[in-house]
């Protein structure tokens, strides 16, 4: 940031700042909104955009070299009249990153012209034409190597880390159901709960909510249909880079095929079933094995500690007379435990949870139920072990961001291919928030970045309102507004423009 951009900025962070400070306020005889006299005009000459944030993002890109890494490694197309590979791919992705939730809203951007001259771009692919590239991902053989192309140039980013980013990587693998009401796509099925759809497969860095690999199957795959191939491919991109790798994951991804195996590479965690044998080993157990676990406040409490309102959930439950279960107590124990597909004996951690089942105001009777957790290491206390496990309920945020806040798994195209295809595409824009918040110099601004929702990072460093001004030989975002992110995007670009990577 030069020093007259700085003097701006400061002179318009205490103008806002002046306007937001508390101050006791008299009764106001008029609401703040006031009824003033609008109008609108065509500007001649002064074009702009409401997503200013695209020009920092593709900078980056650039940068990084990946928009030359997919021309060379994704051969789709036999002749470039006019478009590359690469635009097609940065056209959905960029539609996802400015707002879109469907191919129809690249429309929207292809008939703006100031979003056309941001990009330097003549011209963008309209809907059908994306939709047609889609289509072209005909087997996962080149919905592998663009996969393969995004995890390569991811470790660009990861190298520019310091040394306590890559003391541990964390592989978290979770499936979920993406329904459609479509009746004719192909390789659609219905899953376990009835939806109609697909079932992807999600493997992600918990470190930084990454998505490594996303797998497209049909509805009815269960969830670990696969998944063991896949956990092997994340292990092998991330091991050069990090010193420790963990696997972790729910009671379906226990592949006890492969525990002997994944013991020689790295660390796991997983949720193992409560099967009888299992169960009668955990009541088996002295007394005095059996040690309180005490779980962590959610937050610290800085100031005083509210008074908590009335619950009215547990109200209701109490008048209509639901049937309620109640948490009394929690002990963790461990034992030693040889699967039947292993050779070696592993640490089984199991949690005891002490229940009340009520109906009403009445306690029906106590219950107690085991849940079990298999892992391979030995230096963490088994409560450790445990809080590590539920940590991994946080791929569950990440699932529905894309879900819900990238959108990346509507089956916006025809087929089983196509629709895999756009998923890893719309799941570049998530990846390109993740590699943006790792460029940031700034501590404390790169945790909160990678910890955003989608949407609210989109409001803080994407919409950004900015004049697009040619001269000479460079093309000027002109800041139009200000808010308190200002200062780390500028910042942050700013590194973006002298990053080198050879």
């Amino acid at each position: 940031m030069n020093k007259r951009d700085h003097k701006i900025y400061l002179r318009d962070k205490q103008n806002l700042d002046s306007r937001l400070v508390r101050k006791q306020y008299e009764d106001q005889p008029d609401s703040m909104f006031k009824d003033a006299n609008i109008h609108y005009q065509i500007a001649e000459r002064t074009r702009a955009i409401g997503f200013g944030g695209i020009g920092a993002l593709h900078r980056l890109v650039c940068k990084l070299g990946l928009d030359r890494e997919i021309n060379k490694n994704i051969v789709l197309l036999k002749v470039h009249v006019p478009y590359w590979e690469s635009d097609h791919v940065l056209n959905i992705a960029y539609n996802v990153l400015t707002g879109g939730t469907c191919l129809e809203d690249i429309e929207r951007l292809r008939n703006d012209e100031t979003y056309l001259n941001a990009l330097d771009a003549e011209r963008i692919p309209d809907p059908t034409t994306a939709g047609d590239f889609l289509r072209r991902f005909e087997d996962e053989t080149w919905i592998f190597a663009l996969q393969e192309t995004i995890n390569e140039t991811r470790a660009k980013v990861w190298a520019l880390q310091d040394s306590s980013f890559r003391k541990e990587a964390v592989i978290d693998a979770d499936g979920t159901i993406a329904g459609t009401t479509g009746e004719c796509k192909e390789g659609m099925d219905i899953a376990y709960n009835g939806i109609w759809g697909y079932a992807p497969l999600i493997v992600t860095l918990a470190n930084t909510n990454e998505v490594l690999y996303l797998i497209n199957r049909p509805g009815s795959r269960p969830s670990n249909d696969g998944a063991a191939a896949w956990m092997d491919l994340a292990i092998d991109r991330v091991t050069p880079v990090f010193k420790k790798v963990w696997l972790r994951g729910d009671t379906d991804f226990s592949l006890t095929h492969n525990f002997d195996r994944w013991d020689e590479r790295v660390g796991f965690v997983f949720g193992y079933d409560a099967k009888p044998n299992l169960v009668a080993m955990a009541d088996a157990l002295p007394e005095r094995r059996w040690k309180a676990l005490e779980r962590p406040a959610r937050y610290e409490v800085k100031t005083e500690e509210r008074e908590r309102p009335e619950n009215v959930k547990e109200k209701v439950v109490k008048e209509r007379e639901f049937k309620n279960i109640r948490l009394r107590s929690e002990q963790v124990a461990e034992f030693d435990y040889c699967p039947t597909h292993c050779s070696k004996t592993y640490r089984m951690v199991v949690v005891r949870k002490n229940l009340t089942v009520e109906k009403g105001e009445n306690r029906l009777f106590d219950d107690v139920r085991y849940f079990f957790y298999i892992t391979n290491d030995r230096k963490m206390t088994a409560q450790e072990i445990v809080f590590f496990a539920n940590d991994r309920c946080n791929q569950e945020n990440v699932i529905g961001q894309l879900k819900s806040g990238v959108n990346a798994l509507r089956m916006l195209s025809d087929g089983l291919m196509s629709n895999w295809a756009y998923m890893v595409i719309a799941a570049l824009a998530w990846n390109l928030k993740a590699w943006y918040g790792l460029v940031t110099l700034e501590p404390a601004a790169r945790r909160d970045i990678l910890r955003m929702e989608f949407k609210r990072f989109l409001g803080s460093f994407v919409q950004i309102p900015c004049q697009i001004v040619s001269t000479g030989r460079r093309l000027v975002y002109r800041i139009l507004t200000y808010s308190r992110h200002l200062e780390t995007f500028l910042a942050t670009f700013d590194h973006i423009r002298e990053l080198k990577f050879t």
